[in-house]
């Protein structure tokens, strides 16, 4: 996995620290701060092509009219280039101004976007797609296969890509026509359509990367639904409407303005004066912003509370205390601190009705100090092992999990490490034991499973895997996502993968979204949010 799938540590909202910028810490502020039913199912499977409508082209400026401005109180990216984009989280922004080959439904399932449908070969090692034709990028030209070809290519290829792990399993991509796109894969993979839903697979403009590849950052040049016009880094940006976008017949907003994660003190206010007209908010602030006459919608998500373990470092090179600090944590009550209960108590990596998650794992891990004391007693370390918890800030959580950890005999210390430097020395240099953190989901299942679990998973600073769970894993990629036999697949790696790694997984953290009367209901997409349809009065 590369730094693009780093995983963001949940900081307290009181930072106000956005993602935009040099910092990626401050929307899982939301989740984890003091104030605190995906299927990836049968579609483009071995012979199977999805099918779909758009608008596209010039006819695209015909199709309806568009009105009003969203101003999303959100995140800013890393940068607007996918391929140099350096959270997970970025996905969100970046669909304003990309889109891929496929696109994820409410469900989780990959359908058709720039690629009317695709088609696998007999033995799952080559999928073509066929495009839409007459397509566009924002800045005019063609967006074709060639085009489609040139990007995948620099995803793959480029020096300075945070992508490129999670396309070398494409050997060759070939455009025999126009909307004809051919890739040739080192391995069976089925899990090429997701993967392609999310930032991996945003097709860039080769007319700008190929002038000015570091202006991307700055500028992006896709084919999304709208285009940016003007960024002010840290501070906002402003998008409008791209009248070729391939389904621009469903984009009813003249414009976006995207802001930074607003501060959990102010947000209801913000939202009242009309800073914005629709906002990510933490739980504590829900009551307040009902009562304020604002309408809240939480939406399911794939981000899960996590803390991640290195059994590298001490004390948990030793499995009695990996173990120990499993039956130690108190999840429901980290629920409640975090997100003033909103979302679920997790033990796995996927949230109840994804296609990965197990429901026969139960609750392996129930708080039980008895058991955590017992083992910490059998340990090489003692009844009183220390160990210091590593996050990017002290407040909340953090304390909390300090309180429950002493309480069945470790001796605990709170290390606030700056967001800015969060990843380089807790992902990077892999030289913290013991992280508050969060795992955003991806869209592709094999993809999540290399991000956590893989020997070179930014999520798994231990770097051992059980060779049992890598050959569970490996089954996921070669497994059709028609197949009857794709949900047991997956749930079984979800099993050894829960009994195997040290990861502790928390609870579930759903997008929480408040917006003024005047905005029309936003669409409950689990993995990224989308906006088709919405309308301002």
């Amino acid at each position: 996995m590369s730094n693009t799938d780093a995983p963001s540590p949940l900081s307290a909202i009181a930072s106000t620290v956005s993602r935009g910028g040099t910092s990626r810490r401050g929307f899982f502020a939301l989740g984890l701060g003091a104030a605190g039913g995906a299927l990836l199912a049968a579609c483009g499977g071995a012979g199977t092509a999805g099918t779909g409508t758009g608008t596209t082209g010039p006819n695209a400026q015909l199709a309806g009219s568009a009105s009003g401005t969203l101003k999303w109180g959100w995140a800013l990216p890393t940068s607007w280039d996918p391929v140099t984009s350096s959270a997970g989280w970025d996905v969100h922004a970046l669909s304003l101004a990309y889109a891929g080959l496929t696109q994820e439904n409410e469900k989780g399932d990959a359908i058709p976007a720039l690629a009317t449908g695709w088609k696998y070969n007999s033995d799952g090692t080559q999928v073509t797609f066929t495009l839409r034709p007459n397509l566009k990028f924002s800045d005019g030209t063609a967006l074709d296969a060639t085009a489609v070809k040139q990007s995948i290519e620099r995803g793959r290829d480029a020096k300075n890509s945070l992508i490129a792990s999670q396309l070398t399993g494409v050997k060759t991509v070939t455009a025999p026509d126009p909307v004809t796109v051919v890739i040739d894969l080192a391995r069976p993979d089925y899990q090429i359509p997701n993967l392609f839903a999310g930032k991996t697979g945003m097709i860039v403009s080769p007319t700008a990367f190929t002038a000015d590849a570091t202006g991307l950052a700055l500028k992006p040049v896709g084919a999304g639904p709208f285009t940016l016009t003007s960024y002010t880094q840290n501070s906002k940006a402003v998008l409008t409407r791209n009248p070729n976008f391939w389904n621009a017949d469903q984009i009813k907003l003249a414009g976006v303005e995207l802001y930074p994660l607003p501060d959990a003190a102010t947000v209801v206010a913000g939202l009242q004066s009309g800073q914005y007209n629709l906002a990510q908010i933490p739980g504590s602030q829900i009551a307040a912003a009902k009562a304020a006459g604002l309408t809240v919608q939480v939406i399911p998500s794939l981000v899960v509370a996590t803390l991640d373990v290195n059994t590298a470092l001490a004390p948990f090179d030793d499995p009695d205390v990996a173990l120990a600090l499993k039956y130690a944590v108190d999840r429901k009550a980290l629920l409640q601190t975090a997100n003033f209960g909103y979302g679920d108590v997790a033990y796995q990596p996927f949230p109840a009705g994804y296609v990965g998650n197990n429901p026969a794992i139960g609750e392996p891990y129930p708080t039980d100090p008895a058991k955590a004391k017992a083992l910490l007693a059998q340990s090489k370390y003692g009844p009183n092992p220390e160990v210091t918890i590593t996050t990017s800030t002290a407040a909340g959580v953090p304390e909390q999990l300090q309180s429950q950890l002493q309480a069945v005999g470790f001796k605990v210390k709170i290390e606030v490490i700056p967001a800015a430097q969060f990843t380089q020395i807790v992902y990077v240099q892999h030289s913290r034991a013991l992280t508050v953190d969060g795992f955003a989901g991806r869209d592709s299942a094999a993809q999540a499973f290399q991000v956590l679990f893989g020997q070179q998973g930014l999520m798994n600073p231990g770097r051992t895997v059980p060779p049992e769970l890598l050959d569970a894993v490996a089954k996921i990629a070669v497994t059709p996502l028609d197949s009857p036999d794709y949900p047991a697949v997956l749930q079984a790696a979800t099993a050894l993968a829960v009994k195997d790694m040290p990861n502790v997984f928390l609870y579930t953290i759903p997008r929480i979204l408040a917006r003024s009367s005047k905005v029309s209901e936003i669409p409950a997409y689990t993995v990224v949010q989308r906006f088709e349809g919405v309308t301002i009065k």
